[in-house]
């Protein structure tokens, strides 16, 4: 089936558009310019692989549902990158644990004198992890500090780019790094290239990123990202919506967190049960509590996996799988 867009290029916030342009081979130049828009340069990568994630994490469930792309430079720099769509609680917490992933893996048999490759942790966040109205910061670098703010350990570092922040024109955004994150944020809104962004990395992504471009099963496969990106963001503004005004009520920071966490939970689980029940037809009663038990972290795994589900037996499966 061949699907008619209203929008001529992808959008790099949906899993697919995101996946595509960052996590393959064939487009591996756009990674490495990306990454190295944001890395000082002793850490700079002339090339890269995409590394699998099956064999990090402890459990099923970990090795199913680490991180969108893990890739190695060539220098032996490792590289987490993450697209993150919806707020989510303790994402710090997260994304420091799912660091410690590729620190255990160096590890190898017999003598090992501990030394480790530098480990990078890049979040694109399509939301703002403070509500601080004055905190404007779109970007994050975070590495390891002693108590005379010197740097103490430079091989684990952290790039958090919370998107709605950035809020830079075209013409305001002169770096390298601002042209993706004016990307990230705006190119489902072009209908063409922009002069100001012709440069041949930019030329080869609007190639690429063409809808019209892809085989029929690729618009498919799309359309039902796009369609999750959407749905999963009302959810998200609602929650927000609808816990902000619970907690003004109530005179309650901390309740907006919680409200927008519960929100946000209620909300994803009844999205992906609707799409389950799409994909796959009417569930039996047996899975549907099973589903009612999965935790927060839980779901977003199911999510990034539904689109591989061909029949009930695959979703079978998969939940064998995350309680080992």
């Amino acid at each position: 089936m061949v699907f008619l867009f209203k929008e001529r290029y992808i959008d790099l916030r949906t899993d697919f558009g995101f996946k595509r342009i960052f996590g393959t081979e064939s487009n591996k130049q756009f990674t490495i310019n990306f990454l190295n828009t944001l890395l000082p340069p002793h850490h700079q990568i002339q090339d890269l692989t995409f590394q699998k994630t099956e064999n990090l994490g402890l459990t099923a469930l970990d090795r199913r549902a680490i991180f969108d792309v893990f890739c190695q430079g060539s220098n032996g720099d490792q590289f987490i990158v993450e697209m993150q769509k919806t707020w989510q609680a303790f994402y710090k917490d997260r994304s420091i644990f799912y660091a410690t992933f590729p620190i255990q893996s160096q590890s190898t048999r017999g003598d090992w004198d501990y030394q480790l490759t530098p480990v990078y942790t890049i979040s694109v966040l399509n939301f703002a992890m403070s509500q601080d109205p004055d905190d404007t910061d779109f970007m994050h670098t975070v590495v390891l500090k002693d108590q005379h703010n010197q740097c103490f350990y430079d091989k684990l570092t952290f790039i958090y780019i919370e998107l709605p922040k950035f809020r830079k024109t075209l013409e305001e955004s002169s770096s390298c790094d601002d042209k993706w994150l004016y990307l990230f944020r705006h190119l489902p809104e072009l209908t063409q290239q922009p002069p100001l962004l012709n440069e041949p990395i930019f030329d080869e992504l609007f190639e690429v990123a063409e809808i019209a471009n892809f085989s029929s099963d690729e618009q498919d496969t799309y359309q039902s990202a796009l369609k999750a990106y959407r749905d999963l963001t009302n959810i998200m503004n609602s929650a927000v919506q609808v816990a902000e005004a619970k907690a003004m009520e109530r005179g309650m920071e901390r309740g907006i967190e919680q409200g927008i966490e519960q929100g946000i939970e209620q909300g994803e689980r009844s999205l992906i049960l609707r799409l389950l029940s799409r994909r796959l037809g009417e569930l039996p009663q047996s899975m549907l509590v099973q589903l009612d038990t999965l935790t927060l972290a839980q779901l977003e795994a199911l999510g990034e996996a539904l689109l591989d589900f061909q029949a009930i037996a695959d979703l079978e499966q998969w939940l064998v799988n995350s309680q080992r």
